[in-house]
This record gives structure tokens, C-alpha cells and sequence, in this order.
């Protein structure tokens, strides 16, 4: 692989790994309005990318099938769909802000359940970069290296107010700064494992890979609506998470237009 495609699956941890870097210098918990903020951010960097880097392309590329071409889009959607929803029923985790798990019984740490539901987040936005860079290195899919690059940064902008939001609750938890620091981290590390993974089967992934985008998707929309506009939504009514997943939607769509 060539140093624009480590860089590209790279990007993403980045973002995460900065944004739980805040937990070393900031000394208080994020302020509930703030945490708001930052999710109706990430969420709506997410919608726009399952839209514009993921569904679009996916119909563009099944363009040969004519009225059907939206067949791959609205199967690989609900594939991804289906996915999330079996891995939220599968693996024990713990969401921000709430006292019961989800998932089978489990004796983990809640810590441990806090990284997991994060890192839950980060499967889907993982595969949605490693299938891009999937088309891009075979060079069959019409995948421009400005595109994957918009995707990634998009991800990464967004995965950074995510790093905060793991990270920072964590030290609320009585973790060390060092600790919640790695934790937060650590939660992002699935997303460049899966798009290297994603990376070194192009020659399967190719095939089906309208599919394969509109898997991821599916795998991010149900992200966004099953945790993350439940969670800027929550407390206090407040219009700062609907203004902030504008703003956050607005840039994604920016990047993808003016880089891809």
C-alpha cells in the first residue's frame, strides 16, 4: 500500500486519539450543553457522509443497472442496519449518562462497557474508510484519492469531539487522566484494524463494493439514531445539538463536494 493510503486509514485514529488527548489538560467533566454540542456535531458529519460519500457513490456505481440501481444502496443499507442492531444485542456495553447496560449480562467494569459502546460507534465509520481506499486501490470503482481523503477527514473532525466525549467522563469515573487517555484512544484503534482489513481484500471487495458502502451507511444512520440524537436531545430542552449537527453536516457535505 502506498503512504496516501496509510495516511488516508490513519486520519480517522488521529482524530479520535486527539480529541481523548483533552482529558491531560482540561480538568473538569464536560459541561452537559457541551457534550450536546459535540454529539449533534458528530452526528450530523456522520448523516452527511453515509449520503454523499457512501449511498450516492453506491447508486452511482450500479448506474449499469438502470431503473434498479438502487437496489445495492437499499440492501447493503439495511444489511448494515441489521449488523449494528445484532451488535448491540451481542456485545455488553454502556452508554454516557446512563446506569444500565445494554447487551447480554455481563461482570465487565463499567468502564470496560463505557470504551465498548464507543468503539461500537467506530466499527461502521472503520469499514466506511477502509471500502473507499478499497476502491481506490484497485482503481476500478471511480473513487478519486480527493474523495477517500474527504471521507477520512470528515471522520476524523468528528471523531474528535468523540475521543472527548469517552475520555472525558472517564476521569469523572475516577480513571487517571493516563488511563482514560488510553481508553479513549483505544476505542478508536478499530477503525484503521478494519479499514487495513477492508483494505487487503480489495480484490473481493471490488465486486460488491456498492454494496459495501451502503453497508457502512446503514451502519452509521443507525448509530446516529439509535445513540447519538437520543443523546444530544437528552436533558434540558436546548437547540444547540440540532445547530450543531447542521453545522456538522454542512462541513462533511463541503468537503465531499469541493474535495471529491
Amino acid at each position: 500500500m502506498t503512504a496516501q493510503v496509510w495516511q488516508g486509514i490513519l486520519i480517522p485514529f488521529l482524530g479520535t486519539a486527539l480529541g481523548s488527548g483533552c482529558v491531560l489538560f482540561l480538568k473538569n467533566r464536560l459541561n452537559p450543553l457541551v457534550q450536546r454540542a459535540l454529539t449533534g456535531f458528530a452526528a450530523g458529519v456522520m448523516v452527511a457522509a453515509s449520503v454523499w460519500s457512501l449511498l450516492i457513490p453506491a447508486m452511482e456505481q450500479a448506474a449499469a443497472m438502470g431503473t434498479w440501481a438502487f437496489v445495492p444502496a437499499a440492501a447493503g443499507f439495511w444489511a448494515g442496519v441489521l449488523f449494528l442492531l445484532a451488535l448491540d444485542h451481542l456485545i455488553p456495553h454502556l452508554h454516557m449518562g446512563s446506569q444500565q447496560a445494554e447487551g447480554p449480562a455481563s461482570r465487565l467494569q463499567r468502564t470496560t462497557m463505557l470504551v465498548l459502546a464507543v468503539t461500537l460507534h467506530n466499527i461502521p465509520e472503520g469499514m466506511a474508510v477502509g471500502v473507499v481506499y478499497a476502491g481506490l486501490v484497485t482503481g476500478e470503482a471511480g473513487i478519486t484519492a480527493a474523495a477517500a481523503l474527504a471521507l477520512s477527514l470528515g471522520i476524523a473532525i468528528q471523531n474528535f469531539p468523540e475521543g472527548a466525549i469517552i475520555s472525558m467522563p472517564l476521569k469523572a469515573e475516577g480513571v487517571s487522566k493516563g488511563r482514560a487517555f488510553l481508553y479513549g484512544a483505544a476505542s478508536g484503534a478499530v477503525e484503521p484494524l478494519g479499514a487495513l482489513l477492508t483494505i487487503l481484500a480489495a480484490g473481493l471487495v471490488v465486486p460488491v463494493l456498492p454494496y459495501l458502502l451502503a453497508f457502512a451507511a446503514g451502519a452509521m444512520i443507525y448509530v446516529v439514531v439509535e445513540e447519538l440524537i437520543p443523546e444530544m436531545s437528552a436533558g434540558a430542552h436546548s437547540n444547540i445539538g440540532t445547530l450543531l449537527f447542521a453545522a456538522g453536516f454542512t462541513l462533511m457535505m463541503t468537503l465531499d463536494v469541493a474535495l471529491g
